[in-house]
């Protein structure tokens, strides 16, 4: 009896762990990082949703208000709205033309571990994951729904 609910205790762990493979999210590719302050450049002034980037079908709108940034939107053509993952850090990762390098490997100089950067994140039909990133001081709310940024 003892042995046959170890099985039993087994099989279901294995099962849980199978389960969790299959319905995980889609990983990503390849990281894209994009500096989403100089994207969206004079349009901070101007209240509203303004059009930083464009990439095949997708179209990505920063929202203004109040000089701030109130939400990043990405819209397919044909699917029609995109979820979007808030993240924060504290390391610059929009630097080196879209590829992302841990702290400990720049000079200490571009080091900056007391701002926190809030980006904005999609993955595409081909796997790539979008991420526009910004200065905390821009966005209108910065931590909330913000989980924190692990490169892979």
């Amino acid at each position: 009896m003892n042995r046959a609910r170890r099985h039993l205790s087994a099989v279901m762990v294995l099962l849980f762990f199978a389960a969790n493979m299959v319905l995980a999210a889609p990983k990503a590719k390849h990281h894209n990082h994009h500096d989403g302050k100089q994207m969206l450049g004079e349009h901070l002034k101007h209240d509203g949703n303004h059009e930083i980037h464009r990439k095949g079908k997708y179209h990505t709108t920063a929202e203004v208000r109040g000089g701030k940034i109130a939400g990043i939107h990405v819209k397919h053509e044909e699917k029609g709205d995109i979820p979007v993952t808030k993240y924060k850090t504290h390391q610059k990762m929009a630097l080196f033309g879209g590829q992302a390098r841990y702290a400990s490997l720049l000079l200490v100089q571009m080091q900056d571990m007391g701002t926190v950067y809030i980006g904005y994140s999609y993955v595409d039909d081909n796997g790539e994951a979008e991420t526009y990133w910004f200065p905390y001081d821009m966005i209108v709310d910065g931590d909330t729904g913000a989980v924190d940024y692990v490169p892979e």
